[in-house]
């Protein structure tokens, strides 16, 4: 197989690996082979057979195995140096086409050799031609039925390029072929061509060899060995020409001279003629007596062959009769039948065709007939497909030309059919008088109209009627709202000039404006009412349109044909349809609530309640009929009620700091009514009646009271933190009342106690009292009363909070926490101060207790002087705070003065180097805090374990 491989590959070698000019295929292939690469033979007479294994051995030198060994070649072989440059000599004649004459440099030439012929010759492989590359002639590609019509054919040049190209693939009928179905093949005539070729190198006539005796059939008349070199090759030529000169004299030497030795020249010449007639005689006859045999088999063989054409002959006449009766007997009458059948399809086609020309011919009075009775989706429906007929039917019929541009006229005149009718509609039917009763359910007017309608519009994908609806349902809105500002200012005496919008912003009283908002909110919600049925109607019409199922019986034999990119559309605007009509009902409110100010007129809680009421009431109604919620209408109510509270914070406010500036920090009688008021909030009520009786009895007739009693305990109170819980309460109700501004009141709340705290701070602690309610001094009784005043305030925050807290709709938002911080923040500002107040008494005390020791020594009269100023100090801060702050408090206050009173003490006792050793000093110290104890035994301010003598011991050193 690997001998063989060259002679069957069906691939080419690649160009670089045969030297196109030094191989024997060239036109100077023998010479360049003979000069280059066989060295000159010194033997004239060497054998040919010899010359030609030769040739054949240089020819194999010339296959390269890699392109750096053909780039080799070419420099030594096809290039030559002149004055330090390359010329290139690859090419016939030694020229090269892409190089100057005058040579380049060494890395030059490099690069062209590499460029021009090796890689480019890859690049350009020669491509025989065959069958398979004929292109398509001019009238072909013009006559083909079965392209179109050509716009682009004199931009086109005439060529291979001129018809695309298509490739075809592989076919599945055809085998696979591989190089193994070649094996049998390869081997078989491989054999047979072995056995040629051996044979044809024995059988080559040896005339170099001298031994060898010629045969007979070679021998002239003469005995000479006939040779065909022996005649010149001028005779041997295909194009002899005598006519030439040239081949004239080589053929006929001497011809022309005159005398004796021209005669014997001709001579000469005649004989050399007879002897090359001769030797080409004898050779003739040598072949074909070698040929004899051959000769004679091809006779016989020729008469064989006449004889099966005679009989092949005979055959081919015998089948043509046969195939004659069969066409006569057979073919003819079916193929008529075929034929018969064809035309009787043809002429069912324009049956047909007729019977379409016919219906159409009937569209234009059918479309009038469904315009008449509404039904426009069919209408449209007709038109579209008698234009898609026209369009694939019926093209080219020429009764029909003028049919399509009529059809597209009525098409467009049926969508501004469509279009002024729905107007008119909507502005009939918004504009109409509302029912009596709010609570009945608006009736669509006309609703198999307004299905057919908007059927119609759907079918035209015309989707801009629900803008156009949404935008009358808004001018309507308008003009209610307008016609009942002119209603109730017509009602009035007084001359108003309205605004733009109107509405007059500032002429009508409260009670004009609360009932026009109730008026407007009642009419408005039925007009939504309205608004939300035909809302209904639409997304029914477009349910049923795209092929959703509906429960209404109207629609079910309505055929689908809205897509559905339309139908989200149209689902889309229904639904922004109701959420901007109810908007814009609310903003119209909130403009009625806005114009309004609250500030400049005396508004009362239950008139803020009203207007709640009336805001509540048509929130709930547009978001029971639309299904969404507006906060316009609700952001004005509570901006109203913002100001609302923010005037009755301010009053309080007011009211409060004048009783702080005029209090004078003395205890006062509590009011059964403020009894009262504690009971109700201690059980989380804040609706108290001042007429509420009490035990049988009004409360103006019950006699007041000392102390307030709160939860089984005693409140020694000023007159200012009584009314501050009054204030607190009236907060309280306010805000259950109103719940719309209650988290404005808590945080109003919290500002008024933050108000409180600091500014009875400044007046007690910080003795701004002495100035402004002109006290002479602050006294331990006045701190007590401004701390029990406080713990008052701790107790009623966690109950206001709580309140507060149930107002919240939703119990856990952000102003909820907020609040809750708040209430925490201001509840740690009141602990504070109270401990303030405490750490004051402690300090009044503990500063004279200080000053009085400092004095004190051990000596006689028991008891001495700072030990009585000590105990008188003890009973009168007993009798200033006891009646006022509770028992633990108080004991609190005691334990710590007396373990001040020990320290001090004891300082002393190590300043004078008094010890208990049982001397006189030490049994004046006992006698001194015997007198000690048992005053404060008597004062009872502490637990009486806590007032033993073994208490007194830690004063002395160990």
């Amino acid at each position: 197989m690997a001998k063989f491989s060259g002679t069957f590959d069906l691939k080419e070698p690649p160009p670089w690996q045969n030297c196109c000019y030094c191989s024997g295929s060239g036109n100077n292939s023998s010479s360049v082979a003979a000069s280059t690469f066989v060295p000159a033979s010194s033997n004239p007479r060497q054998p040919q057979q010899q010359q030609q294994l030769q040739i054949q051995q240089s020819q194999q030198l010339l296959t390269f195995k890699t392109p750096a060994d053909f780039v080799r070649h070419l420099r030594q072989h096809h290039c030559t140096v002149e004055g330090g440059s390359f010329v290139c000599r690859y090419g016939y004649n030694d020229v090269c086409s892409s190089l100057p004459l005058d040579g380049v440099s060494d890395r030059d030439y490099e690069m062209h050799v590499n460029r021009c012929h090796v890689n480019q010759q890859q690049k350009e492989s020669h491509i025989k031609w065959s069958v398979f590359s004929a292109a398509q002639n001019l009238p072909a590609v013009l006559n083909d039925p079965s392209r179109s019509k050509q716009t682009h054919f004199f931009t086109k040049k005439w060529g291979d390029a001129f018809v695309e190209h298509q490739s075809i693939g592989t076919s599945p009928q055809l085998p696979d072929i591989k190089w193994d179905h070649f094996d049998y093949y390869l081997k078989r005539i491989g054999k047979r061509y072995r056995v040629h070729t051996r044979i044809a190198k024995t059988a080559l006539p040896s005339s170099s060899s001298q031994d060898q005796q010629p045969a007979v059939s070679d021998r002239l008349p003469n005995g000479a060995t006939a040779n065909l070199k022996d005649i010149p090759e001028v005779f041997l030529k295909h194009n002899l020409e005598l006519h030439s000169p040239a081949s004239f004299a080589a053929v006929f030497p001497g011809i022309g001279n005159d005398g004796e030795q021209a005669k014997q020249s001709s001579r000469l010449l005649q004989e050399k003629l007879s002897h090359y007639l001769d030797i080409v005689e004898v050779l003739i006859a040598k072949q074909v007596a070698e040929k004899s045999s051959a000769f004679f088999h091809a006779m016989t063989s020729q008469d064989a062959i006449m004889e099966q054409m005679r009989e092949a002959t005979a055959h081919v006449s015998r089948l043509r009769s046969r195939l004659k009766l069969i066409d006569d007997t057979i073919i003819r009458e079916s193929l008529q039948i075929i034929s018969l059948e064809r035309v009787r399809s043809n002429n069912n086609i324009v049956l047909e065709r007729l019977k379409l020309m016919s219906t159409v011919h009937q569209t234009q009075p059918m479309i009038q007939l469904l315009l008449s009775t509404q039904d426009y989706v069919a209408a449209l429906d007709l038109i579209s497909t008698t234009q898609e007929i026209l369009s694939q039917e019926l093209v080219g019929i020429h009764c029909f030309r003028h049919l399509p541009s009529q059809l597209t006229e009525m098409e467009r005149l049926i969508d501004k059919m469509l279009t002024t009718d729905f107007e008119r509609y909507s502005t009939s039917d918004l504009n109409r008088p509302f029912a009596g009763d709010s609570q009945v359910a608006e009736k669509v007017l006309d609703e198999d109209k307004l299905i057919c309608i908007i059927s119609g519009l759907l079918r035209k994908r015309n989707l801009d009627f629900i803008d156009t609806y949404k935008q009358e349902a808004i001018t309507t809105v308008r003009a209610i709202v307008k016609q009942m500002v002119i209603e109730v200012i017509a009602s009035g005496d007084a001359e108003i000039c309205l605004t733009g919008a109107g509405e007059e912003a500032q002429s009508l009283s409260l009670s004009e404006w609360i009932v026009l908002l109730e008026t407007a909110t009642v009419t408005l919600l039925k007009l939504l009412k309205r608004v939300r049925s035909v809302h209904d109607v639409m997304q029914q019409t477009a349910d049923a349109s795209a092929g959703k199922i509906t429960d209404d019986v109207s629609f079910i034999d309505t055929e689908a044909f809205l897509s559905v990119e339309d139908y989200e559309v149209a689902k889309s605007k229904l639904a922004n349809l109701l959420q901007s009509v109810c908007n814009y009902c609310h903003e119209r409110c909130a403009n009625l609530v806005s114009n309004q100010s609250l500030e400049k007129s005396s508004v009362s809680a239950d008139q803020i309640a009203k207007l709640t009421e009336i805001v509540d009431r048509f929130s709930d109604g547009c978001e029971t009929v639309c299904g969404i919620q507006s906060v316009s209408l609700k952001m004005a109510l509570r901006a109203q009620g913002t100001r609302y509270a923010q005037k009755f914070h301010s009053e309080r406010k007011a009211k409060m700091a004048l009783l702080l500036d005029s209090e004078r920090w003395k205890q006062a009688e509590v009011p059964a009514e403020f009894q009262k008021m504690v009971e109700s909030i201690s059980k989380g009520i804040f609706l108290w009646n001042k007429n509420t009786e009490l035990n049988g009895s009004s409360i103006s007739s019950t006699p007041p009271q000392a102390v307030l009693m709160v939860e089984g305990q005693p409140f020694a109170l000023v007159g200012a933190a009584l009314l501050l819980v009054q204030i607190v309460s009236e907060y309280c109700r306010c805000a259950s009342q109103l719940p719309v501004i209650a988290s404005q009141l808590a945080r109003n709340v919290i500002d008024l106690l933050r108000t409180f705290n600091s500014r009875s701070c400044q007046l007690v602690l910080g003795a701004g009292a002495l100035h402004v309610a002109g006290l002479k001094t602050i006294t331990s009784g006045n701190l007590a009363l401004v701390s029990r005043a406080l713990q008052l305030v701790l107790w009623l925050l966690p109950h206001v909070k709580r309140h507060f807290q149930s107002l919240e709709p939703n119990g856990t938002s952000t102003g909820s926490t907020t609040i809750l911080t708040g209430y925490d923040s201001i509840e740690k500002d009141f602990a504070s101060h109270i401990k303030e107040i405490e750490n004051k008494v402690l300090a009044i005390v503990c500063d004279l207790v200080t000053s009085q020791l400092a004095n004190w020594d051990a000596r006689p009269p028991v008891p001495s002087q700072p030990f009585r100023n000590i105990s008188r100090q003890f009973v009168k801060l007993h009798e200033a705070i006891a009646p006022i702050l509770p028992q633990k408090q108080v004991a609190t206050i005691y334990r710590v003065v007396h373990k001040n009173f020990k320290d001090k003490l004891r300082e002393q006792l190590l300043r004078n180097n008094i010890t208990n050793n049982g001397g006189p000093q030490h049994g004046t110290v006992v006698s001194e805090l015997t007198f000690y104890m048992e005053t404060l035994r008597t004062l009872k301010a502490m637990p009486a374990e806590e007032l033993r003598d073994e208490t007194l011991d830690d004063i002395w050193l160990k």
